[in-house]
């Protein structure tokens, strides 16, 4: 068994994961650091998707090497997934129970204590916004509303890592605001790490203190939004755009990092298709 390093949160060594034939995640490289927010970004079928499940053990991993916090995904899952909290791109609110009562669940299987229960749901409520509406039925909620439950369920174990795949997709801009925030406020209360895919670039030069950029199962680009920025527009300059030019955006970066393999990207269909169907539910 690992032990707690205190350094990392993720790192992921040589990573790969395979379905067939087809490479998903292909020698990944990735160090997410602790306290940060780090987005991973990348076109439908770049490997994110697989690459947070094994992270989050869902997934094995039959090449490299995860740690998380020190611990080795592989081979001390449970001591990993005590340490997560893991909002996935489909849904996992039961419209049939309470907020309260879907929280609640969650809190049991994390293994929350009896004694502490009941406090730890309230928090986790209180801290997303939901503390007046917790006990409607969850299929009365929004779609802003159902992610920010869905969040609940996530801290309701006071992780020390939160992974959010997808978190805002299919909510509108006032809501994927309402969702960030309280993300933000979270994040800046408990000093949590957090590891967020998204296809929304705003979102990531806003809210993510790091960016890397997935393509065929690897990083591609890695840096603060900033620094993508300015990369690209330097490298452009020096192949003759005026100087004059405006500064990149970070769907720029995103673009030119993709290329026109964006067309080429078989992708996974059942991801995909969970992908549309969990933005029509929230939307």
């Amino acid at each position: 068994m690992t032990t707690d390093t205190g350094t990392d949160a993720v790192a992921c060594t040589r990573l790969a994961y395979a379905f067939g034939d087809t490479k998903a995640v292909d020698g990944l490289e990735l160090t997410v650091r602790e306290g940060e927010v780090f987005g991973l970004l990348g076109p439908n079928g770049a490997g994110k998707t697989t690459a947070i499940r094994c992270i989050t053990t869902l997934l094995p991993v039959p090449s490299g090497m995860v740690r998380v916090f020190g611990h080795d995904a592989a081979g001390d899952r449970m001591a990993v997934r005590r340490l997560l909290g893991y909002v996935p791109q489909q849904l996992s609110a039961d419209s049939g129970l309470t907020g309260r009562e879907n929280v609640s669940l969650f809190a049991r299987v994390f293994d929350v204590s009896r004694r502490e229960r009941a406090e730890r749901v309230d928090q986790a409520l209180g801290a997303v916004g939901l503390t007046d509406a917790a006990d409607r039925l969850a299929g009365t909620y929004s779609g802003g509303m159902v992610r920010r439950l869905e969040l609940a369920q996530a801290l309701v174990s006071a992780p020390r890592l939160l992974i959010l795949d997808e978190p805002t997709i299919g909510l509108d801009p006032i809501a994927r605001t309402g969702v960030w925030e309280h993300i933000t406020a979270v994040r800046e209360a408990t000093g949590m790490t957090v590891l967020v895919t998204t296809h929304y670039m705003d979102e990531a030069d806003q809210y993510c203190d790091r960016v890397g950029l997935m393509h065929h199962g690897r990083i591609r680009a890695l840096g603060t939004p900033a620094e993508l920025r300015q990369g690209l527009g330097e490298r452009r300059r020096a192949e003759g755009a005026p100087a004059t030019a405006p500064l990149p955006t970070l769907e720029d970066v995103f673009r030119d990092v993709a290329g026109s393999g964006l067309d080429e990207q078989a992708g996974d269909f059942r991801d995909v298709r969970s992908t549309r169907r969990t933005a029509q539910r929230v939307g």
